[in-house]
């Protein structure tokens, strides 16, 4: 007897732990059961029935995902029944399969595209229904996962009247993931995508990586690094992409893959790569077609070309229109699309930041219309913080697409919590002033300023093999966000961290409070104990984790930090103004006017425009050194109380992600103070002004802090 109780104890334990125990794999589709209260019972009144029309792969998927949501969620599935008996019915699909929804005559669904949806209480026959339609099977994908958020959330269902649609037509990951399953700036493990064993073996998590991106509407993804290998070109490799489109494709989601533009020499026997040359035109039209015989709804090509190293038309003494082209000719008849980065770089510029607009404003409209110019949010690389990319309002003829790193490689990496949907926003809030004011960049990249149906909003992919997928739990709200921002770049950055944390964690007010401040709050923190007041790129030479703004040992100039820096005896910063590199002219006038009065710079820009000097005057009537002091040790104290914030949530989430947080944010703790004393030490150097007497002082000395090295960090 006493033995089966121990049993029956144990057993009893092992299913607490496998109920409460969250690894993190589900990411936000946790369909976990919701308390008994109003809102189920609610919930239960709704969805008594359900009319589902339709057979594609598509509504199969929608089906399956509503149906183990709702057993998940509230314990039971609606009864499947093809005609309306009862109040409580759900009816799915489009007009054109389900004459319910046809003689509603739904006006909403022709204001709506190829993707929209519309979610509406309505009373049929009397019997109270809630429709979930559209035009097409992807839309009612998209509906039926919009619906389940509204489920995740505990939102009222009783009185629904929903239109959406996506504002952006391509939402793209775009995967830095090497054949050799390595990933560049990857922080999350290795590549997800299992070459060795495709195209035989599908791997579950490929079918949950494209359920997770239906449900935030993203549409594509980019599976290969930039820095491309041409291999994949070749038919034993198209064959494994194949495997991974069919696998997608009932989810909407479409592959396109990085060209490696000296391809026709490295795999084609050719002799050149020259984008006029008559024999490279017809390798890449025949390359091209061999792709669509394996992959009939290929996306087409992203492409990164002479930058870094990377071969392209510039080679051959080719303008980058010439080398576009040549690739959007050969997929026009299939109706794909070139994505070609405008991430450029050279040595002979007298300032990084202006090279992009150097090399590709000349070049406004000579782009076929399947080209879209890819461009990095900010002017340099990803930085805690940038200004927008002058480019953004500069080429009103040439279709601009959004280009965002979602995977940390200058914000702690995989280390720290850092909420990007804050630093998304500020750059899509940003007014160029192209055609007046109000010309934001986000109207830019939606193609309403310019009249453009080619949008693009792609994110660099966080993804890796890692149980969780991004390594750090916080880490999946950043995908999240790409997705949600894409789809409408007018949302929040409060209301995406909301149903993010809702979906992720839990309904539990209290919880959700305390976790979107920590959010809302975290930017700003990393980038006061970063890169305060528009510093920039100080970060540790090749893996960039940690400070290095001393650093001054690589043979180019501007891959040093103390080339954007520029600290001296009398001031830092980065002199931009008509003074300087006269970048700020990139701009237009009104912003160019802005930025160059350092009177009117904003202060968060201050150092990217300005070489400033120690003693000026700041808005809150401290010096600069004072100001940078405070912003540093700002930085660290938000991080702290963080951390504080954090450890007051223990009871309300699993234990597992709730000591993986803990753990990851004491690391967070130590990196903020080891950046903010190595930096202050070192612009102490040049200042010669004491940390304020209020201030903890550093413990050791700047020597230390020079002498430490990471020769295995990830990302190096």
């Amino acid at each position: 007897m006493f033995i089966k109780k121990i049993l029956l104890f144990c057993i009893f334990i092992a299913i607490t732990v496998g109920t409460f125990a969250d690894d993190g794999y589900r990411l936000w589709l946790r369909y976990d059961k919701l308390p008994a209260n109003n809102i189920t019972t609610q919930y239960k009144k709704h969805l008594q029935q359900l009319i589902i029309s339709g057979t594609s792969a598509t509504i199969q998927k929608a089906t399956e995902e509503l149906n183990n949501a709702l057993n998940g969620l509230i314990g039971k599935t609606p009864v499947a029944v093809k005609d309306l008996k009862t109040n409580g019915t759900l009816i799915i699909g489009t007009p054109a399969d389900n004459k319910i929804i046809a003689a509603l005559d739904i006006q909403e669904l022709k204001k709506i595209n190829d993707e929209g949806f519309v979610i509406i209480s309505k009373t049929i026959q009397g019997k109270a229904c809630t429709i979930i339609s559209a035009n097409t099977d992807i839309g009612i994908l998209y509906g039926t996962f919009n619906f389940l958020r509204l489920l995740q959330t505990q939102q009222d269902i009783s009185n629904l009247n929903i239109s959406s649609r996506p504002k952006i037509k391509f939402r793209l990951l775009n995967h830095w993931d090497n054949l050799n399953r390595t990933v560049e700036r990857g922080y999350a493990g290795a590549s997800i995508w299992d070459w060795h064993k495709l195209p035989d073996y599908i791997d579950k998590r490929y079918i949950d990586y494209a359920r997770a991106n239906a449900s935030i509407g993203i549409n594509g993804t980019v599976l290969t690094n930039v820095n491309a290998n041409a291999t994949i070109l070749t038919k034993p490799y198209l064959e494994k992409v194949a495997a991974l489109a069919n696998t997608f494709r009932p989810y909407g989601i479409k592959v396109y893959l990085t060209a490696r533009f000296s391809a026709p020499i490295e795999i084609g026997g050719l002799k050149t790569a020259d984008p006029l040359d008559a024999a490279v035109q017809q390798w890449w039209k025949q390359k091209i077609k061999e792709i669509y015989s394996f992959i009939p709804d290929f996306g087409g090509f992203l492409i990164k070309a002479n930058s870094e190293g990377q071969p392209g038309p510039q080679d051959y003494k080719r303008s980058h229109a010439d080398g576009a082209n040549m690739f959007a000719d050969a997929l026009v008849p299939y109706n794909g699309i070139v994505m070609w980065r405008a991430f450029v770089y050279s040595q002979q510029s007298n300032d990084r930041f202006k090279q992009a607009y150097e090399e590709f404003k000349p070049l406004d409209g000579q782009f076929r219309k399947n080209v879209i110019l890819q461009v990095k949010n900010g002017p340099i690389d990803f930085q805690p913080r940038e200004p927008f990319s002058p480019l953004f309002g500069a080429m009103p003829q040439t279709p601009l697409a959004m280009e965002f790193q979602l995977t940390q490689e200058y914000l702690g990496q995989g280390t720290h919590l850092v909420y990007e949907a804050l630093m998304f926003k500020e750059v899509l809030n940003a007014d160029t002033y192209a055609k007046g004011k109000g010309s934001t960049v986000a109207k830019i990249i939606t193609g309403s300023l310019d009249n453009f149906s080619l949008t693009v909003m792609a994110g660099v992919s966080n993804i890796g093999n890692d149980i969780n997928w991004c390594s750090h739990p916080f880490a999946q709200a950043n995908w999240y966000a790409l997705g949600r921002l894409a789809w409408d770049c007018n949302l929040s950055s409060e209301q995406i961290a909301e149903e993010w944390i809702r979906q992720t964690f839990s309904n539990n007010n209290t919880f959700v409070a305390a976790t979107k401040k920590i959010m809302l709050q975290s930017h700003e923190a990393i980038v006061n104990y970063m890169t305060p007041l528009g510093l920039t790129h100080i970060m540790y030479n090749g893996h960039h984790y940690g400070p290095m703004p001393w650093g001054n040992t690589l043979g180019r100039q501007d891959w040093n930090p103390v080339y954007y820096h520029k600290a001296d005896s009398i001031g830092i910063g980065f002199n931009r103004t008509a003074t300087g590199t006269n970048a700020i002219a990139e701009y237009a006038t009104e912003v160019s006017n802005q930025f160059g009065n350092i009177d009117t710079c904003p202060e968060e820009y201050l150092l990217w425009f300005h070489h400033t000097a120690w003693n000026h005057k700041m808005q809150s009537g401290k010096t600069l050194w004072n100001e940078l002091c405070y912003k540093y040790y700002t930085g660290v104290d938000s991080i702290k109380s963080i951390q504080q914030q954090w450890n007051r949530l223990e009871k309300f989430i699993d234990a597992e992600r709730f000591n993986q947080v803990k753990q990851l944010l004491n690391i967070q703790v130590k990196d903020a103070i080891w950046w903010r004393n190595a930096c202050l030490l070192y612009f102490q150097t040049f200042s010669n002004m004491p940390i304020p007497s209020g201030y903890e002082q550093p413990d050791k000395t700047l020597e230390y802090y020079k002498s430490l090295r990471f020769p295995y960090a990830p990302g190096n």
